[in-house]
Order: C-alpha cells, then sequence, then structure tokens
C-alpha cells in the first residue's frame, strides 16, 4: 500500500523533527493504546461463553475537512505551532500526542497522524486534517474516512507507521 503520494513525499513534507518523532513513535507503541476503548472485564468462561475474548479495536467513521492556511503558524491546542505541511489533525477528544490511521473511504488511501488540535468546529465532522495529511488522503474540501487508533498491540499498523515515518525499524527497537 503506497501510503504518501510521491508528489507530497517529493516536497518532503515535514512532519516533525526527527528525535521528536522517535520519541512519540515509541510511546505510542510502547504505552499501549491511551486511544483504543479497553476490552471488557473478562469472566471466566462457562459452557456457553466463547473461550477467547476478543479487544475491541477503537475506530470512528465520519466526515473530514482540513485547515491550512489562514491557520499557519498559529497555537495549536498543545502549544505548538500549526504547520500545513506537516502531518497533524484536530480532534476532540482523543488525546494530544495520539496517532491515528486516517483512510478516505472513497479512495482508500490512508495516512497516519498525530493529534496536536482541538476541534473541527462544524459538529458534523470527526476531524480536521491538515493541508498536507487532506492532499496525502485525496481530500480537497471534505470527505466520508474512517479513523483508527495506533495501538501497541497491532504490529501490522505499527510497520506501517514505521515506513511512513522512514525510520529503520531497528532505531525503534533500540537495537
Amino acid at each position: 500500500m503506497k501510503m504518501i503520494p510521491s508528489k507530497i513525499r517529493d516536497r518532503k513534507v515535514t512532519m516533525m523533527k526527527g528525535g521528536v518523532a522517535i520519541i512519540t513513535l515509541v510511546l505510542a507503541l510502547g504505552a499501549g493504546a491511551s486511544a483504543s476503548d479497553p476490552a471488557p472485564p473478562v469472566k471466566k468462561p462457562d459452557s456457553k461463553q466463547a473461550k477467547h475474548t476478543k479487544a475491541r479495536h477503537w475506530f470512528q467513521v465520519g466526515t473530514a475537512s482540513w485547515y491550512g492556511r489562514h491557520f499557519q503558524g498559529r497555537t495549536t491546542a498543545n502549544g505548538e505551532s500549526y504547520n500545513m505541511f506537516a502531518l497533524t489533525c484536530a480532534h476532540r477528544s482523543l488525546p494530544m500526542g495520539s496517532w491515528i490511521r486516517v483512510t478516505n473511504l472513497r479512495n482508500h488511501k490512508s495516512i497516519f497522524v498525530r493529534v496536536n488540535d482541538r476541534g473541527p468546529v462544524p459538529e458534523n465532522r470527526v476531524v480536521d486534517l491538515s493541508y498536507a495529511a487532506a492532499h496525502a488522503v485525496g481530500i480537497r474540501g471534505i470527505g466520508k474516512v474512517k479513523l483508527e487508533a495506533v495501538r501497541g498491540g497491532d504490529p501490522e499498523m505499527a510497520k506501517e507507521l514505521v515506513a511512513q515515518l522512514r525510520i529503520p525499524l531497528l532505531s525503534v527497537a533500540g537495537e
């Protein structure tokens, strides 16, 4: 799966400084899933219950929009300056610094973004993407998306995120 269109990759979209990206990634993958929905308490199975219980996977489907030039350089909710060329987003309730995968449900392109702001303001939208993130998934105005939280127990999603960041897996694992 191609995660970042070549036009954006060639322009070297600035997501974050290298060291901060590695630390944030390690915390997101190692600290567990702060944005995931925890599984309910498991009771001892009886003969009628299944022996294996599955942890629930948090996701959200709804309308996404993007914000760009007008907000460039303004302070976001977590205190950093907004950069329309960074892969970030605004979400109403996910913890600041959470990583989520945004998938455009029309063309199935996806990108990983970091929550660094609160919003969106219109009640009928679930996320505001930075210009670069919206462009990467092919959203020009608004679009229907699926949001999935990056969880520590999901190695496939972690590999995709590491591939997007272009960080060798060994440097993340500390080997």
